[in-house]
């Protein structure tokens, strides 16, 4: 699922509930599908709704996080478990050339698709790890 900056918080708050999703990717246009950021839950509720924004006209480009991790659809599993890992991320948006989204993967597709299940535990440990 994906939503542009120009999207309002409610109505990605709906996508979040009816689509039973944590996290939208942001596109800066549904043609083109260039990745420009990712809003989560916990921005909808920080950055928004804690700062008495009104949901249904605040836009998503002014909650949503700009700082990416991302990998390529050509990257071996182990970089991206390697970035999970790295950043605490349950999740990293998968792109092409010049960031065009072509999908999400997360550690759940890892864990149930790769046969590595000592590499998976490692990966789910340090994405569990409190940040210091």
């Amino acid at each position: 699922m994906v939503c542009t900056p120009r999207d309002t918080v409610a109505e990605v708050a709906h996508l979040m509930k009816t689509e039973d999703i944590g996290p939208v990717l942001v596109v800066d246009t549904n043609e083109s599908k260039t990745l420009v950021g990712i809003v989560t839950d916990r921005d909808l509720v920080v950055k928004a709704i804690a700062e008495g924004l009104d949901p249904q006209t605040t836009q998503v480009g002014e909650v949503m996080s700009k700082k990416l991790v991302t990998c390529y659809a050509d990257d071996d599993v182990e970089t991206a478990m390697k970035s999970m890992a790295q950043f605490q991320l349950r999740r990293i948006p998968v792109v092409g050339e010049n960031m065009q989204l072509i999908g999400i993967i997360s550690q759940a597709d890892v864990a149930t698709r790769v046969d590595a299940p000592e590499e998976t535990a490692e990966v789910v440990r340090e994405i569990s790890q409190e940040n210091t």
